[in-house]
Formats: structure tokens, C-alpha cells, sequence
């Protein structure tokens, strides 16, 4: 099962609060005040780097596992389902005029799916993952 999470550096700042950075999403970098608040910028700004992949037609990078004193973290919920589906249809080959005939819709319905900025529903995200042959999966773990 792939997952979307990230091992995020924090450096302590200069003039306080932390820098982040992620060495396999070398485009994130931000900061924030503390370390809640870094991590929480650290979300945010995973969110726009997803977005850049995915609207460039690149295939996201596979996480690298956490080393001490990282921090494990995620884009949005419905960030993930978005890069769920363009990496299942990376992974089978299939454009988007492909995916959109196999589910009987029109090509633009695709790309909004597709799209890290528009709102879709995660039932349709999840009914064009499972034309791909894949099952979008959700959990739930402790924080």
C-alpha cells in the first residue's frame, strides 16, 4: 500500500521558531513559530508541492523512511485521494481520455478529479481509483 507521508526536518531558527524541509520533496520548505506550528505549515506546503507534481504530469516521489528525530507528515485528506489516483494511473499507463472512457464520463470530469484545487467528492475519486484496478483504502492512527 503506498502512503503519503513524508519524514519532515525541523531546524531551529535564528530568530526563533523552525525552518522545515523535507529531503524527498526538496520544493517544501517553510517555517513557523513552533514545532505545532511548523508542522502544521509543513502540511500546508506539501499540499502546493503534491499540486505542482501532479499539474506537471510527475510522478511524486516515494517517502523515505523517518530518521531520529524527524516528524512523519501528510498533505490534506483529499490532497492524498488526488495523488492516490494519479499515481494509479501512472502506475497502469492511462491517460486521462482513457480513464474518463472507461468510467463513461466526459475527459473534463477527469481532469477536475485530477485537480489538486477543485473540491471533488472522495466516492468519485474512489470509483476511478477502482477502474484502475486499485481500492483507495482510509485509516485512522493515533497522533
Amino acid at each position: 500500500m503506498e502512503r503519503f507521508e513524508y519524514a519532515i526536518h525541523l531546524t531551529p531558527a535564528d530568530e526563533g521558531g523552525f525552518v522545515v524541509s523535507c529531503r524527498d520533496l526538496p520544493q517544501l520548505v517553510t517555517q513557523g513559530d513552533d514545532k505545532a506550528h511548523a508542522l502544521a505549515e509543513a502540511a500546508d506546503a506539501m499540499d502546493e508541492v503534491f499540486a505542482a507534481y501532479m499539474l506537471g504530469g510527475l510522478a511524486l516521489p516515494a517517502p523515505s523512511k523517518a530518521r531520529r528525530g524527524e516528524h512523519l507528515v501528510s498533505p490534506p485528506a483529499g490532497t492524498v485521494a488526488k495523488a492516490a489516483l494519479h499515481s494509479a494511473m501512472m502506475e497502469a499507463g492511462f491517460t486521462k481520455v482513457q480513464l474518463a472512457k472507461r468510467l463513461g464520463v466526459d475527459e473534463k470530469e477527469v481532469r477536475r478529479l485530477l485537480d489538486p484545487h477543485y473540491g471533488s467528492k472522495l466516492p468519485r475519486i474512489a470509483e476511478a481509483i477502482g477502474a484502475l484496478g486499485q481500492r483507495l483504502v482510509i485509516g485512522l492512527e493515533t497522533a
